[in-house]
């Protein structure tokens, strides 16, 4: 079994994490697999570690500065050996919002599109987006779950 099919088949499964920085691994552990040009949807509720992974992803990829939620400028952008482009779709009133931003014209190849709150976007959301379902068992654990992806995908 490959690295990749083993860390996508742990993540599928559901990879559960006891602190930030475990959910920051998992995020690390992705970035090494994920393909280029690709949109990942985070579902979860408020604290459950989603801007934690992300976290994971920009160091993975390189990004030195702070990586904070995005939720008063609705999305960030950040550089590294991908270009990161993070999204908090919560405040958005409507799908149709998100056409003003204007996201996809500060997309430089090869970047990732990490959006918490996707179902805030409707069918704005790229159709082959990479879906992750953060869940709590308790306090302290978190539970990330990838949905079913496509194996060349």
């Amino acid at each position: 079994m490959t690295a990749r099919v083993a860390t996508l088949a742990r993540l599928a499964a559901g990879w559960e994490t006891g602190s930030p920085e475990g959910t920051e691994a998992v995020g690390a552990a992705l970035a090494d697999v994920l393909p280029v040009d690709t949109v990942l949807a985070l579902h979860g509720s408020l604290g459950m570690g989603k801007t934690t992974f992300v976290r994971g992803l920009a160091r993975a990829w390189g990004v030195q500065e702070p990586v904070v939620s995005p939720t008063f400028n609705y999305f960030l952008l950040y550089r590294g050996v991908r270009q990161l482009a993070h999204l908090d779709a919560y405040r958005l009133m409507r799908p149709e919002d998100a056409d003003s931003l204007l996201i996809e014209e500060f997309l430089q190849s090869p970047w990732c599109l990490a959006v918490e709150w996707p179902e805030n976007l409707g069918d704005r959301l790229s159709v082959d987006a990479w879906h992750i379902d953060f869940t709590a068992p308790d306090e302290t654990r978190r539970v990330l779950t990838l949905r079913a992806v496509e194996p060349e995908g």
